[in-house]
């Protein structure tokens, strides 16, 4: 299986940011012929307000229902369909009330939804050099486990800050997963010194593979302030080396995931086997 990753700059206007990712994953699958890809998180409403978010929000259909949805929910199914791949959509906007979720809606290749992850983990910190994010204000929790096949390979949902939570990780390989995306727009003040180095540590504590579409650049808040992320899309294999990454700007990279890779990694140091405590 050839895995695609797609780094995006996006803002907070919703048909701009579904025709760059458009032109990415065009580019992409001619170029690389990937089974599956993945866009970042956030990836169709990045900045702006909280009324430009509530805007840019979908109401998602029934899961398996084919009722039609957003223009965000659409494009993805509609590239999975004309494509024949698989899209982890990243994450979009799903409305839900008074608050939205932060979603994973995935589409197989004949443009069936086969699955739906809300974020768990929800980013309420203050970064290194002052700034406060309060996702919580905005976004409501997600509770479940998600996971789904494609192409042979069972595969794993989670999202951005999520990766400090090893615990969900581990639940995910106990399910059987061995690839595991994680869609992201994690900041340029924390992914300078930790997004390399907790997704590297997924991967070798879970010995799966762990794809992370990231993304990049500078955005603007509703304020008016500009707020960076930090990018550095990548895939990293079992053993925790990284196979392939994006540098600065908008781009893409592809890996092939070896099953042969996995089943030496997890035989030869059967972690697994070996927990005591969880």
């Amino acid at each position: 299986m050839r895995v695609t990753v797609v780094q995006m700059n996006s803002g907070a206007d919703k048909a701009e940011n579904i025709a760059q990712a458009r032109q990415l994953i065009d580019a992409a699958v001619t170029a690389d012929n990937p089974h599956i890809v993945s866009l970042p998180e956030v990836w169709s409403s990045m900045g702006g307000d909280r009324g430009n978010k509530f805007a840019n929000a979908e109401d998602l259909p029934p899961l398996g229902s084919n009722e039609p949805g957003g223009a965000a929910y659409e494009f993805l199914r509609a590239t999975a369909r004309e494509k024949r791949i698989h899209v982890h959509g990243g994450s979009i906007g799903e409305r839900g009330g008074e608050k939205l979720f932060n979603t994973t809606v995935v589409f197989n290749p004949q443009g069936a939804e086969i699955a739906r992850y809300r974020k768990i983990h929800l980013f309420d910190i203050v970064t290194p050099d002052g700034q406060g994010f309060r996702e919580s204000a905005t976004f409501g929790s997600g509770d479940a486990i998600v996971t789904y096949e494609a192409d042979g390979v069972k595969v794993g949902c989670a999202i951005c800050y999520d990766v400090r939570f090893p615990e969900l990780f581990l639940a995910l390989r106990r399910t059987g997963a061995e690839l595991i995306f994680l869609p992201s727009a994690f900041t340029l003040q924390t992914g300078k010194d930790h997004w390399e180095t907790l997704i590297r540590a997924r991967a070798i504590e879970t010995q799966c593979w762990m794809a992370a579409p990231a993304m990049w650049g500078r955005h603007k808040e509703g304020s008016g302030e500009a707020r960076f992320t930090y990018g550095h899309s990548l895939v990293a294999d079992p053993w925790g080396h990284v196979v392939a990454k994006v540098s600065d700007g908008t781009g893409w990279a592809t890996a092939r995931i070896d099953q042969a890779v996995t089943a030496r990694v997890r035989r030869d140091m059967p972690v697994l086997e070996h927990r005591k405590l969880v």
